[in-house]
């Protein structure tokens, strides 16, 4: 497997045997990594990858590059993808392929208000798990099944990187109307009812949409709450 090739202002760093991208990236980070670094280990069964930013705007801001890095998978996968093959994006991180979850993005940043680092992950199946069986979780898929077996990890890889890049620029030049344009016509579940747990506390209304900082909009009867995008944060409380 060759080695992946990077965009100007990122660079790449290969995860050893084992070692989980994110977790290495966060820890990286904290260390003071250099900002645009992606932390990557490719297996035959799935891509994990992770991205280290260092933000300049408060961390309801910043939390919004993980929306910018969705939007990256997206693009990445549909330039790559057979044309049939449908890409969405749930508000929590989940990557949905033809309409069954394929993996997801994360995100976790330096505690405080004014973040000096952040991190977002991505991880996504590229064949079934060895002890899955067949219709034990029609609900999940992993791009094998879905018709992407001439996909190439690293070249994905390569992709997600070019475009993450492109919409987190957008995002710094401030692009977030751009943003908002784009994720609304690939969100999941937008002005449906959902039912979810974050932080320990559990959600149920209707998905209205988003604040400008991506915020879920969540009506339950007369009430709209502001469900904040920095709640997604790994270990928020």
């Amino acid at each position: 497997m060759s080695e992946p090739t990077f965009p100007p202002l990122m660079s790449g760093q290969a995860a050893g045997p084992g070692v989980d991208p994110f977790a290495k990236a966060c820890a990286q980070a904290a260390l003071g990594s250099d900002s645009g670094v992606v932390v990557h280990r490719i297996t035959p069964d799935m891509l994990k990858a992770a991205v280290i930013l260092a933000p300049e705007v408060p961390l309801d801001e910043a939390a919004v590059a993980m929306i910018a890095c969705g939007l990256g998978f997206q693009n990445a996968l549909g330039a790559l993808a057979p044309p049939e093959v449908a890409v969405h994006l749930t508000w929590q991180g989940g990557i949905e392929v033809n309409g069954a979850a394929c993996g997801r993005l994360s995100i976790a940043a330096d505690p405080g208000p004014d973040p000096n680092w952040l991190v977002v992950g991505l991880q996504v199946p590229l064949l079934p798990a060895a002890e899955a069986n067949p219709g034990d979780a029609p609900d999940q898929t992993c791009l094998y099944e879905e018709g992407c077996a001439d996909v190439s990890p690293v070249q994905l890889l390569e992709s997600w990187a070019r475009h993450s890049l492109h919409w987190l620029n957008r995002l710094q030049d401030g692009g977030n109307k751009a943003l908002h344009t784009e994720w609304r016509g690939l969100a999941k579940d937008m002005g449906e009812k959902v039912d979810f747990e974050l932080a320990g506390q559990r959600y149920e209304g209707t998905f209205m949409g988003v604040d400008e900082n991506f915020g879920m909009l969540l009506r339950s009867g007369a009430d709209t709450k502001l469900v904040p995008l920095t709640l997604l944060l790994e270990g928020a409380a």
